[in-house]
């Protein structure tokens, strides 16, 4: 069994490292870039992977929707394994690419693509073969959770730390995957299909985005309330499942208030084993290419299945209910537990509100109020 890799970026060039420095033997990388070092190795044409018939497993690592997408169809139809770190596709095509694998009698994999070095989803896949899982949740993306402890930590404006996160490589020149929840709602949306064995798609996922986050927001919830992180939720209600990410505050003794820096927790509650949490680097070369290294292995050694789908359930954010914190200019009709005014803002502890009525809320304040900021509380 021989592996090509696709994509010999930040995580394809991880993952070639490892599994060569293991003695795993790698016998083509795609790319269309110039690697000497690679030498004989490399291609930049997959036919020259899909037609050689000694390679079993293709490993995913070139991102975005194509060429990544038809590449990886063709491998499962010519009966390869497919490993993906790619949250966006696998977000996108969830459906397709699992029928794809069972119908051509190979395995998708795809561990990598949320939590980075943590095996979070091959731990979660584990779970549901004998338990049930009633909700994940999780911070799920190291760039805000490195903004919100630098801003918690050192006092400092989101703008100032999203610089130094930019600096540091954490964040991109466009910050939007990240701080606007588009990166959260799609592992959120990969994770709640696994656990609940059904099809969640990225646009069913209510997001909320932390970008109007002020320094004023964190004085206000670190003096009254706790603390707060960004973060992901999928919650199963008999038939249906809620789905939603946003800026989320959390008392004090919770285990991810103490996640600092641009580490990851994400957490499973299941009926048997009750809850189980997942901490570490969420990104980068070598967490990122070894999760992606270990789901190529796990396929070589058999230790791979493909979990059968259930009927569709439905998403309904209505179903969960929670008290949401909004500061804001505007002065609203809403029901509310606290109320106060500081400094021209208006802050309101809300009474419970369903998730879908809450962000529908905070969309209209926003026509009104372009800087409010929307919190739910988590208890």
């Amino acid at each position: 069994m021989k592996i090509a890799i696709l994509g010999y970026g930040v995580v394809g060039s991880g993952a070639y490292e490892i599994l060569k420095n293991y003695g795993y033997d790698v016998k083509w990388v795609l790319d269309i870039r110039p690697h000497e070092e690679l030498g004989s190795v490399l291609t930049s044409n997959y036919d020259d992977i899909l037609n050689d018939k000694e390679v079993t497993v293709v490993a995913e690592a070139i991102g975005g929707l194509e060429p990544a997408h038809t590449i990886v169809v063709k491998a499962l139809k010519a009966g390869k394994h497919v490993v993906s770190s790619n949250k966006h596709l696998i977000c996108q095509y969830y459906e397709e690419l699992h029928n794809l694998a069972t119908e051509n009698g190979v395995t998708i994999r795809f561990t990598s693509a949320v939590g980075g070095g943590i095996p979070w989803l091959y731990n979660l896949r584990r779970s549901v073969r004998c338990d049930e899982i009633s909700k994940v949740m999780g911070i799920m993306n190291g760039t805000t959770n490195f903004i919100l402890d630098a801003m918690i930590s050192d006092s400092r404006d989101f703008d100032e730390v999203l610089k130094e996160a930019q600096a540091l490589g954490y964040a991109e020149a466009n910050p939007s995957a990240d701080i606007d929840g588009l990166d959260v709602a799609r592992k959120t949306a990969i994770s709640a299909s696994v656990a609940f064995n059904t099809i969640i798609k990225e646009e069913n996922v209510d997001v909320f985005s932390m970008r109007y986050i002020q320094k004023c927001d964190i004085d206000y919830i670190c003096k009254r309330l706790g603390t707060i992180r960004y973060m992901g939720f999928g919650i199963k209600d008999k038939d249906s499942v809620s789905v939603f990410v946003e800026p989320t505050i959390l008392p004090l003794g919770a285990p991810e208030s103490t996640v600092c820096k641009n580490f990851n927790m994400i957490t499973l509650f299941g009926k048997s084993v009750g809850r189980l949490s997942f901490f570490g680097q969420g990104a980068g070369k070598y967490p990122t290419g070894n999760a992606l290294a270990q789901d190529i292995i796990d396929v070589m050694s058999n230790c791979s299945y493909i979990q059968p789908l259930q009927t569709s359930l439905n998403v309904d954010n209505d179903k969960q209910l929670r008290a949401y914190y909004i500061r804001t200019t505007s002065v609203l009709d809403v029901p509310y537990t606290t109320y106060e005014v500081i400094d021209g803002y208006n802050y309101y502890i809300t009474s419970k509100l369903s998730v879908s009525k809450a962000h529908a809320l905070a969309k209209q304040i926003q026509e009104k109020d372009p800087a409010m900021f929307v919190a739910g509380i988590e208890e």
